[in-house]
């Protein structure tokens, strides 16, 4: 079996919002699926939802959503659990607006792991834990250095702002990871024959979502 290649995976950030897209129905279940005619978003997209009116509202509005199983008038919630709840009318659904990092050059990261919760008492026989909450780790990516590009300038005011900055890594067989993360090292070097790079380190915040 051959694996995936890396070359052609793009990664964005957030810079912005794009103009709310109209809600006209929300199902019942998990992943909730919305219907929002020619809504023009993509898996991995981040909106924010509003306005939706029912006791689904208490669940969604406020809140920052995963795209997932996009079709042209149609998409899930990645995260959304509706079962229970009821749609009356109503709704808007916000969407990010990405900007592509240009010179990506490798990645890695998603490396955390979950806090180990010690539960043994005098009881046990041997040590005995629980998973704790799960920390998602770093990701971190090397770039060449270009100091005119949108994506790197976005990423050097996010480094210098502290702000916690939408991510979305999309890699060549159409996989999608949005995640959120502080942009923590932008550094630079070269040497004999060699362009401008760096490797920028992000620390994330919050869940990896997969669409």
């Amino acid at each position: 079996m051959s694996g995936i290649s890396a070359q052609g995976s793009t990664l964005h950030m957030a810079t912005g919002t794009g103009g709310a897209k109209t809600i006209t129905a929300i199902s019942v279940g998990f992943p909730a699926i919305v219907t929002s005619n020619a809504h023009g978003l993509n898996n991995g997209d981040v909106v924010v939802l509003a306005s939706v009116v029912g006791t689904m509202g208490a669940l969604l509005n406020g809140t920052q959503r995963v795209v997932a199983n996009k079709t042209a008038n149609t998409f899930a919630l990645l995260d959304a659990d509706t079962t229970g709840l009821t749609y009356t009318s109503g709704g808007t659904a916000t969407p990010q607006t990405y900007t592509k990092i240009n010179g990506l050059l490798s990645f890695d990261g998603f490396d955390g792991a979950a806090d180990e919760l010690d539960t043994t008492d005098l009881d046990s026989t041997a040590k005995e834990f629980v998973s704790g909450i799960k920390d998602e780790g770093k990701f971190g990516f090397e770039i060449k250095t270009l100091k005119t590009d949108v994506g790197q300038i976005a990423l050097r005011a996010a480094r210098t702002s502290g702000a916690i900055t939408p991510f979305k890594l999309t890699l060549p067989d159409g996989s999608v990871a949005s995640f959120s993360a502080l942009v923590k090292t932008m550094p630079t070097g070269g040497g004999v024959n060699a362009v401008l790079k760096g490797k920028v380190d992000t620390k994330i915040s919050g869940p990896v979502s997969w669409a």
